[in-house]
């Protein structure tokens, strides 16, 4: 009898593997179909799901809680969501740019300062230097937008939200002679 169940619990496992793929591939095709470029946040999620466990020397902290943050990073499909968007942004002559993570939701679109302290909540953020509000995955997604633009135009990467090449002032004598 314990077989049988062990069987429906497979089969119940497998159906939700086949559901969310295909919602992946709904996904990306539309993702895909209607942007040109996609930008998005450069996650490490083989990083973002290592143990907490530690070593017998120095035993990790919170490894239930680390657990099970592994596992919804694991179930969400981040990989394959990016890995499937990738393959068919080539395939229909697109791109996707990756910027790096640090500080996109910490930095105020409208001012460009810096700090944890804008972040109150997982879902609030608040500029503590001009007091632009908004909802912190909204300026997530601005300050990746800006920096995929950057990326973009200048062949560059952010470094903590800032350019590092900036576009010349003025003509110098080589080049208008």
């Amino acid at each position: 009898n314990w077989k049988k169940g062990k069987v429906r619990i497979q089969k119940i496992h497998t159906r939700i593997a086949n559901v969310r793929r295909d919602f992946l591939h709904k996904t990306t095709t539309a993702i895909s179909k209607s942007h040109a470029i996609v930008c998005i946040e450069d996650l490490q999620v083989r990083n973002m799901s290592q143990s907490a466990a530690g070593s017998s020397d120095l035993p990790g902290r919170k490894i239930k809680a680390k657990s099970g943050l592994n596992k919804s990073i694991l179930d969400q499909g981040w990989f394959e969501f990016r890995r499937q968007l990738e393959y068919k942004q080539v395939w229909l002559g697109g791109d996707v740019l990756a910027v790096p993570a640090r500080n996109t939701s910490r930095t105020c679109p409208a001012c460009g300062h810096v700090s944890a302290d804008n972040r109150q909540t997982q879902a609030k953020f608040a500029c503590v230097e001009c007091g632009y509000e908004n909802n912190a995955d909204r300026v997530g997604a601005i300050n990746i937008l800006e920096r995929g633009h950057r990326l973009l135009a200048c062949g560059e990467s952010a470094q903590s939200g800032r350019s590092v090449k900036q576009e010349p002032t003025e003509v110098t004598q080589a080049a208008s002679a």
